[in-house]
C-alpha cells in the first residue's frame, strides 16, 4: 500500500513540476521577446539630437547633457545659498529648503518607517530634487528660442533616456536596500506567499522601472506638447492657465516618482 502511495505522490509531483516548468519557460521566453524588443527600440531615433561623441559607438545626447548639468548647478547653487548661514527665524529662502526637507523627508516616514527612511533619505531627495528641477527648467525656460545645430533645448526628462536612467537607479536602490537590510533573506520574498509566485514576482520586478519610466516621460511630453500647441494657436492670454497647470503637473509628477521610489524601498524591507 505504501508502494502504491509512493509511486502515485511521485506521479502527482512529476506531473505538477512539468506543469510549473510549462509556465516558468512560457514567462522567461516572454521576458525575452521583450528583451530583444527593447533592443530594437533603443536603437529607434525619434527626431533629430545634437551629439556628443566619446566613441564609434557611445554617442550621447548633448541637448539633455548639457541641460541636465545646469539643472545639477543650478539645485547646488539654490541649496549653497539656503543653507549657508542658517538662521533660527528662517529667510524666504530658507523656509523653501526647510519646506521642501520636511516633505520628503514625510515621504520617506511614510514609506519605509522610522527605522530605516534615514538610510535612504539622501536617495528619495536627490531623486525628487532633479525631477522636479528639470520639469521647472522645461516648463519656465523658453529653450526652444535656443537654436543648435541639431536638436533642441528641452527639460531633461523629456529625453526617454534620462527617464529610464532614473528608473533603473530606482530598481538598483531596492535592490541594494533589500540585500542591505535583510542579507539573502532578500530572495525570500521571490517565493512569497507561494513558490508558484515565483515567475510573478520576477516580472513584477520588470515592469516597476517600465512603470515609472513611461509615466513620467509620457506625462512630460503631454505637458510640453499641450502648451506648445496652445501657444501656436493662442499665442497670448490663453496659455498662460495652461502653464501655470503645467508647473503644477511638473511639480507633481516629481512628487509621484518620489513617492513611488520610496515605496518600492519600503516594500522589499518590510
Amino acid at each position: 500500500m505504501f508502494i502504491l502511495l509512493s509511486v502515485r505522490f511521485f506521479f502527482i509531483f512529476k506531473k505538477i513540476l512539468s506543469h510549473f516548468s510549462f509556465h516558468c519557460l512560457k514567462i522567461f521566453k516572454r521576458l525575452k521577446e521583450i528583451y530583444m524588443v527593447t533592443v530594437l527600440l533603443s536603437k529607434i531615433e525619434v527626431g533629430s539630437h545634437f551629439y556628443i561623441n566619446f566613441s564609434e559607438t557611445l554617442h550621447l545626447h548633448g541637448e539633455t547633457i548639457i541641460v541636465s548639468a545646469l539643472v545639477v548647478a543650478g539645485l547646488s547653487i539654490f541649496l549653497a545659498l539656503a543653507t549657508s548661514n542658517l538662521q533660527r527665524i528662517p529667510n524666504p529662502l530658507q523656509s523653501l529648503v526647510e519646506i521642501i526637507y520636511e516633505l520628503v523627508k514625510s515621504i520617506a516616514l511614510t514609506q519605509m518607517g522610522p527605522s530605516y527612511y534615514s538610510q535612504f533619505l539622501p536617495f528619495i531627495a536627490t531623486i525628487f530634487l532633479f525631477v522636479l528641477g528639470s520639469n521647472l527648467s522645461g516648463a519656465l525656460i523658453p529653450w526652444k528660442l535656443i537654436e543648435i545645430p541639431s536638436g533642441e533645448f528641452a527639460a531633461p526628462t523629456n529625453d526617454i533616456n534620462t527617464t529610464a536612467c532614473l528608473a533603473i537607479l530606482t530598481s538598483i536602490s531596492y535592490f541594494f536596500a533589500g540585500l542591505k537590510i535583510k542579507g539573502i533573506g532578500y530572495f525570500k520574498r521571490y517565493i512569497k506567499p507561494a513558490v508558484f509566485f515565483l515567475p510573478l514576482n520576477i516580472v513584477e520586478d520588470f515592469t516597476k522601472p517600465l512603470s515609472l519610466n513611461f509615466r513620467l516621460f509620457g506625462n512630460v511630453v503631454a505637458d510640453e506638447l499641450t502648451v506648445t500647441v496652445i501657444c501656436s494657436l493662442v499665442p497670448l492670454i490663453i496659455p498662460l492657465p495652461i502653464m501655470m497647470l503645467g508647473l503644477f503637473a511638473s511639480s507633481l509628477q516629481a512628487l509621484i516618482f518620489a513617492t513611488l521610489a520610496a515605496a518600492y524601498i519600503g516594500e522589499v524591507i518590510e
